[in-house]
Parts: structure tokens; sequence; C-alpha cells
């Protein structure tokens, strides 16, 4: 029953629909006593002969009078307490969504979308049951015993219920010893089903790569296993389900027993009449349900308490960047001051610094160019940054005032972030567009695919911007997602521009076009561009070159071409290939 106890927060909340529900659940079970009476005493007037046409009228008149009651009664509770149980599957939905949007990226890196959507579904469903299923069952399974066993002692005979309701406390005993070895059997089997939806959901995102190198028979055959697995799993749970319905069968056929042979002998010895006799083996009927709906009971009770326990270990994780509630709420503008003595990713074996002794100042309206080899810190830099994370010694300045200082809404609009792999909704390329502000109208949205390039390839389209993309954008190329990502940055015209590797999909024209597009409108805002063709860094202001986390050279491309390190290096081996490819393009033609 410790389900309910943890829910009691929201039975308190919506104790209305709930005490409407259970009193007109506790009229359904009153009615329903009435007719096993009614039967019992028609039975003794037939044996008597005493049978009229008004009597027969009367009884079957009140038999279906309360059967109508009851069927309104019935009506009543059902709607009240399953409307109580949709409530709460949508309260708790909620809550997950909510969390789901305020957690960092730690949080994803830990836990796989199969698995957070099955909590968001399966788990969520079964908690859902509780309120109305399990609800239902508790009440109306004890309403039910209690009230027929009060009637059977009154309408019948005490020492025929004693005897006869004797064996129903064997079936608590076999609650108590089902009820641990389910919830575990139980739990696993959510486990399993997490597992396999992830499974599912890996397969169908990477359907193309799966596809493309010919894995079609290798992921079937692992899906089969996780199938497998979880089908083993389910069984363990059917085979100690299974048990409760045969136990309540055993326990209320040795309750009839008891009624034919106790029952008939009072009936031989006028001690209760045969009418008495019918009304007992009624009410004896009316606690087969209970019997059943206990052993379903102990069922809903035990999954709702397992996937509450994991929605709850879901709820329970705190994310590690902590917004100041009381924190600026204007824009940030303002010189951009990055001073970071040290950052190691949370939940790294490798305690290594993956970046240290970073120094930047970087002036409003300046553009900076970020260069280095994979791995070499330019991506930690941007997700600082962009506040993906915060655990780092040093600090960074947007006007001199701490990131940190501002609210989360205020300063994450000051940026417009485009990285080299970008999430397009599966909506018209306009919607996408303007994803950053829903308000902007059909013109910022042309305007803005105009300075990222994109407009043109967008009039070529079947149905230009109201075009579908497809899921994950999945009509569009590679270069096409970049450009509509970057005019979906443009659109809110952000203080400080990020584009992470945002080039690398386009050719060096379009590149072109984009950065001059760029420089001309945001003379007066900050453009951060990391990448690894120098092309598209050599007009910053200001370029830096990163290795191992460091900064080991910094300054203008003619600076960085005099120096004849690193960078000087990668722009001649750049230069060299483009002019090769050039003569051989020139060659086939």
């Amino acid at each position: 029953m410790s389900i309910f106890t943890q829910l009691m927060w929201f039975f308190r909340a919506n104790k209305r629909l709930y005490i409407y529900g259970l009193s007109f659940l506790f009229l359904t079970e009153i009615s329903q006593m009435v007719s096993p009476a009614l039967l019992g005493s028609f039975t003794d007037r037939v044996i008597a002969r005493e049978v009229t046409p008004e009597i027969l009228l009367l009884y079957a008149g009140g038999i279906l009078f309360f059967a109508i009651l009851m069927y309104g009664f019935r009506y009543a509770w059902i709607t009240n307490i399953f409307q109580g149980s949709a409530l709460l599957e949508k309260t708790l939905r909620q809550q997950l969504f909510d969390h789901y949007m305020q957690m960092d990226t730690t949080f994803y890196q830990r836990h796989r979308t199969g698995d957070l959507m099955a909590h968001a579904s399966n788990d969520l469903s079964a908690i859902q049951r509780v309120a109305s299923g399990g609800i239902l069952m508790l009440v109306d399974s004890i309403v039910i015993i209690v009230f027929t066993v009060i009637s059977m002692i009154f309408v019948v005979d005490w020492r025929l219920t004693l005897i006869g309701v004797l064996p129903l406390p064997l079936l608590v005993i076999g609650v108590r010893y089902l009820s641990p070895k389910i919830r575990e059997a139980f739990t696993a089997s959510q486990e399993a089903f997490s597992e396999l939806s992830n499974k599912s959901q890996e397969s169908i995102a990477g359907i193309k790569a799966i596809k493309t190198l010919g894995q079609e028979s290798q992921d079937v055959q692992a899906f089969e296993k996780e199938v497998t697995k979880t089908i083993k799993i389910n069984k363990k749970v059917a085979l100690i389900d299974s048990l409760f319905g045969p136990m309540a069968t055993v326990i209320m056929t040795i309750s009839y027993v008891i009624m034919m042979t106790y029952g008939g002998s009072l009936v031989v010895s006028n001690e209760i009449t045969i009418g008495q006799l019918v009304s007992f083996a009624t009410y004896l009927g009316l606690l087969v349900w209970p019997m059943f709906g206990l052993g379903q009971l102990f069922n809903v009770l035990e999954r709702g308490n397992a996937s509450y326990m994991r929605v709850q270990d879901i709820l329970m994780e705190k994310s590690a960047i902590v917004e100041d509630t009381a924190g600026i709420d204007t824009l940030a503008q303002g010189n951009i001051k990055i001073d970071i003595e040290s950052f190691v990713y949370p939940d790294d074996s490798d305690t290594k610094n993956a970046l240290k002794n970073v120094h930047i100042d970087i002036k409003s309206g300046e553009t900076l160019g970020i260069v280095g080899r994979v791995g070499s810190g330019k991506t930690t830099l941007l997700k600082l940054l962009l506040r993906q994370f915060d655990h780092y010694e040093g600090s960074i300045k947007i006007g001199n005032i701490d990131i940190k200082s501002y609210r989360f809404e205020s300063y994450l609009r000051t940026i417009g972030y485009v990285a080299q792999e970008n999430f397009l909704f599966s909506d018209t390329v306009a919607n996408n567009i303007r994803f950053a502000d829903v308000n902007k109208t059909q013109e910022n949205v042309e305007l803005a695919a105009k300075k990222a390039a994109f407009h043109e390839d967008v009039l070529k389209f079947p149905e230009r911007y109201e075009t579908e993309v497809g899921e994950h954008g999945v009509s569009l190329s590679g270069g096409q997602k970049q450009r509509l990502a970057i005019a979906r940055a443009l659109i809110i015209n952000p203080e400080i521009l990020i584009l992470d590797d945002a080039l690398s999909a386009v050719d060096a024209r379009t590149e072109k076009q984009i950065l001059s597009a760029l420089k001309a409108e945001r003379q007066e805002k900050t453009t951060i561009i990391a990448a690894h063709r120098m092309s598209s860094v050599m007009n910053a202001d200001k370029i830096i070159v990163f290795e191992q986390g460091e900064i080991i050279e910094s300054g203008t491309h003619a600076e960085l071409m005099l120096k004849q390190g690193w960078y000087a290096q990668m722009y001649k081996q750049q230069q060299l290939v483009t002019t090769l490819v050039s003569k051989l393009d020139g060659q086939g033609g």
C-alpha cells in the first residue's frame, strides 16, 4: 500500500473528486446488497406457494429499481474516479517533461532517449492505473466484503457466515508472500522495456546509417535479442502474477463447500430456510469479484509502486546548472571577458583538464575565430559560454557581469548558436527558421534566409517556405540544414552569434557569401566562429589556436601567418588542397 501513501499529496489536492467518487461507490455497494435479500425472500414465497401477480411484480420491480439505481451510482463514481486518474497522469507527465527541460547536458549523457521515453509512457500509465483501477479495486473489494459479511449475518445466520468466511485470511497470507516477488519482477520488466524502447529509438533514428553500411540483419538480430530478454522477464512476471487467480479460486471453492455442507445441515434442522441459503449463496457469489479484485489490486499496486519509484528517481536528480532566480533579467550585452583557469568534464574518468589557462577578451562588435585540431577544446569553450557546464575555475563575464548572475531566459536569448549538426523539427521551412521567435513575420523569415544564403534554395522547393523538411530535416542536404540553422539563429538578431563549425557542409563560394553578409550586418554585434577551415576565420578581428585545451597562438590572420606556427602551416596546406582540387576540376571540365 506504500504507493497510496506516496500519492497522498495528489489525493489531498483533488479530494473532492475522490470523495464524490467513493461516496457513489459506497452507495453502489449498498444498492447491490438488497437484491440477494429480495431473491432469498422471494424463494421462500415460492416454496410456500404465496406468489401472486402483485407479489411477483413487487419483487421484480424492486430488483429492477435497485439495478437502475446501481447503474446511476456506478456511472457517477466511474466519472469522478477516472477523471482523477487522468488528472494524475497529466500532472506527473507535466512534472516529468518540465524536469527534462530543466536538466543539464550531464543528465542526458547518463540517460538514453528510449529510457526517458519509457518513464514518460509506460511508467506513467502504470501509476495512472493506481489512481483509477487501484482505488476502485481497493475500496470496492473492502466495501463489498464488509457489507456482504454484515448482510450474511443479519439476513442469513451468523454461524454459517463465520465458518463460510474462515478461509479468506489465507488470501492475505498469499498476498504478503507474493508482493515482494511481483515488485522485483515488475521493476526488472520496466527496465527491460526501457532498454527495448531505447534500442527501437536508436534503430529508427539511425536507419540511414544501418542501411548504408548494410547492417540490417545484424541490427535485427540485436533487436531480437532485446525482445527475447524482455519476453523472458515478462514471463517471470506472468508466472508470479498467475499464482493469485488459482489461489483465490481454491479459497472461494472451500467457502462454497462449507456452505453446501454446513448450510445444508442448517436447512435440514430448520434453523434457516432454503431462501436464506439461496441468499447466502448469492452473497457468497458477490465475494468472488472482491477475491479476484484483490489479486488485480495487488498486481496494479506493485506495478505502480515500481514505476513510481523509477519516476521519482529521475525527478530527484538535480541539474548542476542552477539558475539565479533573483538574477539579472535584462539581455546580456557588452564586452566578453573569459578567464578559465581549468575545467574538467564531470563523470570523466580522465581527470585531465579539458581547458586550462584560457584568457580571452572580445570587444563588443568584434569577430573571434577559434581553430585547432579535433578535441583541442574549441567546442568545450563554447559549451561554457552556453552555460551547459558551470563547474569551472574562473569566470566568464559579459559587460563586466558574470554570466551566472543572469536569468536563463535573459542570458540565452542573447545568444544565437549554430552547431555543426543541428536538430530540425518535422515542420515547414518557415516554422523551423522562426522557431526561436514564433512571432516573426514571413518577411523576417525570408530576410534571415537571404543572409544565410538559403533563400534561393527555398524558392526551388515544391512549396517554397511551406515545404515540410521531414523528421530531423531528412529532405534537406547537409549544407541546406546548416544554412537553415544559421537563418534560425540570425532571425532574432542575437547580441552574440556562435558558429560551431557551422559552415563545414557548404562550398567555398557559399561560405564566402555568408561570411560577407555577417560582416556587413553584424558590425555592432559580437560573432564567434569555431572552424576547421581557416577560410572561415581568416577575416576575423582576432584568431586563437587551441591545442590540448590551451591557447597556443593568437592574433590576426596576418600576424599568425608571420609566426609560421600551426595556423600558418594548416592555412598553407588547405590552400594547396584547394588549388589542386581546382586544377583537377578544370582538367575534368
